[in-house]
């Protein structure tokens, strides 16, 4: 009996996380291109993913990568769980739904690395595209885009959330209407991507029952990428294990948008990378890019200055996290610029593992974080196959700037817990508690209490020089027809939560993508 014919694409898409749910959309709307669109996981089938208030309850489901990071030096040798979506959706399936573009200054890195389409104005026209805000008027809001941008109304946001965001205008923090406007110092209600009080996941947003029934669309699940096939020096197609068996998918185009932790594995499975980091992986090195895997970033979140409540705290209405508050560690008074710190509170005991946490319900907290952290790790693969344990280090809090700022971002939270406004909410602090005073005790508590933000990026960094694993057109150097579209290309990490930047750079990648040839 012959073997079935091999598929074929015109692009085939690794990946229906954020990015490559958008790619597969954008692109399958010409119906002369074929577009094949690979995902490790299966569609969402989890009630709880629709629930805005489980989110935290997700993670370590069978739908989650469950990746780890090696121990931290500078958490106290601490292991970090890193949930990542394996999922169609991928981790805008996980994660808090917050939508934040980031400050116009946070692109200028952007822009170096790949000119001016992916400045903060080049950047714009695909910010737009994606949304539906309900907002008010605003430079490049979008009106009629897949993904629901809703800000939430005071009627909606919790008593103890109006009492913090008016503890930090005592301190001369500004208040400003929304995080996405342009400016963002200041506190606002949390944007979220959320549609009549049910969380909208990207695929949700982009890949409706419409797009999947195209003729030129097609969607392959439960399928792990092992590695790129070539054909000499051009890359044809890529190996995948399915449940059935392995099967080789041919394409014109790979895109990799698999994420900032799967795609550089991807690509060093694929024999492209450091050759010595290949050659402990046990890989044979086919195109030397030393930068594959490395500059990893990650926003880090301490978990958390909690206070005991005198009254009971009311359930949220929303996600847990309803406002964040963007500051300059120089002055809450400074109303302009790129952060430097940021705040949140969260209607909860949000504590990190291995720490005591409060009933819920008897508590809440102010979270506390580095928005540009210099901190840079790597990711590098634990052996040949897709199902090798990756290595994962961060390297969290390892310069002394982020030691210090995360230090000034902890006081300020403590600072703002003390203001009058919370007078009603605040019987005592719990964490790090009245004990803890000196910066070493800071430093101690702040060790043992940081925990990822889920904002991994940075691992195939695009930019003009020799060392950038991709271009300006983020084709990877070396390979005229692979392309890495995701969060992994990033050069530096913007102020906020990145899913709203990831969403904007595979719009904007696929207005390009017809005339890259």
């Amino acid at each position: 009996m012959s073997a079935p014919p091999a598929r074929h694409f015109d692009v085939l898409v690794v990946g229906a996380g954020s990015a490559g749910s958008v790619i597969a959309a954008r692109l399958s709307q010409d119906p002369a291109c074929r577009v094949g669109l690979i995902e490790a996981g299966l569609p969402p089938s989890d009630p709880d993913i629709a629930d805005p208030l489980q989110w935290p309850a997700l993670q370590g489901r069978p739908y989650d990568w469950a990746r780890r990071t090696v121990p931290q030096p500078f958490t106290a040798e601490r292991i970090h769980e890193w949930p990542r979506g394996r999922i169609v959706g991928g981790s805008s399936c996980l994660h808090a739904m917050a939508h934040v573009r980031g400050h116009p200054d946070d692109f200028a890195s952007w822009e170096e690395a790949g000119g001016n389409r992916w400045s903060w104005r080049g950047l714009l026209p695909g910010f737009a595209r994606s949304e539906t805000s309900d907002a008010g008027p605003a430079e490049g809001r979008g009106r009629d885009g897949p993904l629901p941008v809703h800000l939430p109304g005071d009627d909606e946001i919790s008593p103890v959330v109006r009492a913090y965001m008016a503890a930090g205008a005592a301190l001369g923090v500004p208040a400003i209407a929304d995080h996405n406007a342009g400016e963002l110092i200041g506190t606002a209600p949390n944007s979220l991507t959320i549609r009549d009080g049910r969380r909208v996941s990207v695929a949700d947003a982009y890949l409706t029952p419409d797009v999947m029934a195209r003729a030129n669309l097609t969607l392959i699940d439960d399928c792990m990428v092992e590695q790129i096939v070539f054909d000499g020096a051009s890359a044809r197609g890529v190996l995948v294990n399915r449940p059935d068996g392995a099967e080789t998918i041919h394409a014109d185009r790979i895109v990799i948008a698999a994420g900032a932790v799967e795609s550089p594995l991807l690509l060093m499975r694929s024999g492209i990378g450091n050759p010595e980091t290949l050659k402990a992986a046990g890989i044979a090195c086919r195109l030397d890019r030393r930068a594959v895997g490395r500059n990893l970033q990650d926003h880090l979140l301490v978990l958390g200055n909690v206070y005991a409540a005198r009254q009971p705290v009311p359930p949220s209405r929303l996600q847990h996290s309803e406002s964040l508050m963007y500051l300059r560690s120089d002055g809450l008074h400074h109303a302009t610029g790129s952060p430097d710190i940021v705040l949140a509170c969260v209607v909860a005991p949000s504590v990190a593992p291995g720490l005591a946490a409060p009933p819920y319900g008897s508590a809440y907290t102010i979270l506390c974080g580095v928005t540009h952290p210099t901190s840079r790790g790597e990711i590098r693969p634990g052996g040949p196959r897709a199902t090798d344990t990756p290595f994962i280090d961060p390297r969290y809090l390892e310069t002394e700037h982020d030691r210090a700022l995360f230090r000034t971002a902890l006081k300020t939270a403590r600072e703002v817990g003390q203001q009058q406004p919370l007078d009603a909410w605040r019987e005592s602090e719990v964490l790090p508690g009245p004990e803890a005073q000196s910066d070493a005790d800071l430093d101690a508590f702040i060790a043992r209490a940081a925990a990822t933000h889920h904002h991994p990026a940075g691992t195939c960094r695009m930019g003009p020089d020799e060392e950038a694993v991709v271009d300006p057109d983020l084709r990877l150097v070396g390979l005229d027809n692979v392309f890495v579209v995701d969060a992994s290309v990033i050069p530096r990490l913007p102020s906020g939560p990145i899913n709203a930047s990831v969403v904007a750079i595979a719009e904007t990648w696929s207005a390009l993508a017809p005339t890259l040839r």
